[in-house]
């Protein structure tokens, strides 16, 4: 009996390793799909930038002098026509006492002169002087005349420099910069020298943005543009393009051109100067989005194995004769036939899954930004599509349920009742 027992036991294992090494096994395949869907791609252009206030005037003096008093500093706000600093007046004074007194004796003169032509005048219309006096006379007139005009303007410009001397804004506006100090002497020989930067008002301020040559084609003004600071990490600001400046600007053989961006500031947090990470949005789709994942994909041969589909579709995705348009029993509006060879053509290809299986499917697309693609037709809301696939290992399954090793133990039954 005990023989008999033995031997069943062995003909079991022997009929299990059969079936566990050649009943038809199934490779296990792991996908990882996307569901297609609406929304919105970007192109954009990452530039670096510093703010700086959409409005701002630097205030001189057109006198030379010494700064007498000082009224404001850094930061100060102001109104237009407030005095911010006054320059000694000494000098621009006696300046303008000389050019009176200029004008007071060519006052004079010129009197003197106007009786001396009226006299000679009479006297030569009488016969009683000569052409030569009569001359004279007129040509005394006409000077003492000239004399006097040009006193006038100088006692005029003498008036406006000692307004010079006093200093007021031209706008409303705070002192950005303060490039003088009380008892210094400043001179406007050639040029203006600059004493006050006011900004008209930080509520609105600009970014002064580097494009690289590559990239400034495709800036236009208005585009939409963020940006962020680092004094404010994980905020973002945002304005849009105002002005593209055709001027290059060269360093070490690296050509930029500068863009100007206008962007509110409501809270006043950004302050001029500040560096600023810009991204220009230069175009933008919406649609179906299709990952870049999903056009990659290419199925292998092992794959098609372990799906229980030996043959691969050709290149152009027919199998069998069949088109790709989607898998069996899918109902859906089909492509011309001229269409379907332009995507062929010129499209990309992604698979579709169904359940288990999967089939090819040719797209149109449109703006890609490297991680997702704008569909334009070959593709509808809900399609399910392969961004990966894995093949693992083998998966055994014996008859009757029977473990997957046909070598392991069962567990024990217990006692027979007889």
């Amino acid at each position: 009996m005990a023989k008999k027992i033995g031997i069943g036991i062995a003909i079991a294992a022997v009929v299990g390793l059969l079936l566990y090494f050649f009943w038809p096994s199934k490779k296990e395949v792991t996908f990882k799909t996307q569901v297609i869907e609406e929304g919105t791609i970007s192109k954009s252009i990452s530039a670096t930038g510093y703010l700086q206030p959409a409005d701002k005037v630097e205030v001189g003096t057109q006198v030379s002098g010494k700064v007498e008093k000082l009224y404001v500093t850094y930061n100060s706000k102001v109104k237009k026509g407030q005095v911010l600093a006054e320059l000694d007046k000494s000098t621009l004074l006696e300046r303008l006492s000389q050019a009176k007194s200029s004008k007071s004796s060519a006052e004079s003169t010129l009197n003197l002169a106007t009786q001396n032509y009226n006299r000679t005048k009479a006297l030569f219309e009488a016969g009683a002087a000569t052409q030569q006096a009569f001359d004279e006379a007129t040509n005394t007139y006409i000077q003492a005349q000239n004399t006097l005009n040009n006193a006038n303007t100088n006692v005029r410009e003498a008036q406006v420099n000692l307004g010079y001397a006093v200093i007021t804004s031209p706008i409303d506006g705070v002192i950005l910069a303060k490039q003088v100090e009380q008892g210094q002497t400043v001179a406007s020989s050639f040029s203006t020298p600059t004493l006050f930067v006011i900004a008209k008002d930080l509520k609105s301020m600009t970014v002064e943005a580097n494009i690289d040559e590559a990239d400034i084609g495709q800036v236009k003004v208005g585009q939409k543009v963020e940006f962020t600071v680092d004094s404010y990490m994980g905020e973002t600001f945002y304005g849009e393009v105002q002005e593209i400046r055709l001027e290059p600007n060269v360093t070490s053989n690296v050509v930029t051109y500068t863009v100007i961006v206008k962007a509110e500031n409501p809270e006043e947090k950004l302050y001029p100067g500040m560096t600023a990470s810009v991204t220009i949005y230069t175009n933008a789709q919406s649609g179906l989005l299709v990952p870049a994942a999903a056009m990659a994909f290419n199925p292998t041969e092992e794959l098609f194995e372990a799906l229980g589909k030996p043959e691969r579709p050709s290149k152009d995705g027919h199998r069998d004769g069949k088109k790709p348009e989607g898998f069996d029993g899918e109902k859906r509006e089909r492509p011309s036939r001229e269409k379907m060879e332009e995507m062929r053509q010129n499209g990309q290809r992604v698979w579709i899954k169904n359940g288990n299986s999967i089939r090819p499917r040719f797209i149109e697309t449109g703006l890609n930004d490297g991680v997702n693609a704008i569909v334009k037709d070959g593709l509808a809301v809900g399609d399910t599509v392969v961004l990966s696939a894995q093949v693992g290992e083998k998966v055994k399954k014996a008859k009757g349920g029977m473990s997957n090793n046909p070598l392991t133990p069962t567990p024990p039954r217990g006692k027979r009742m007889r």
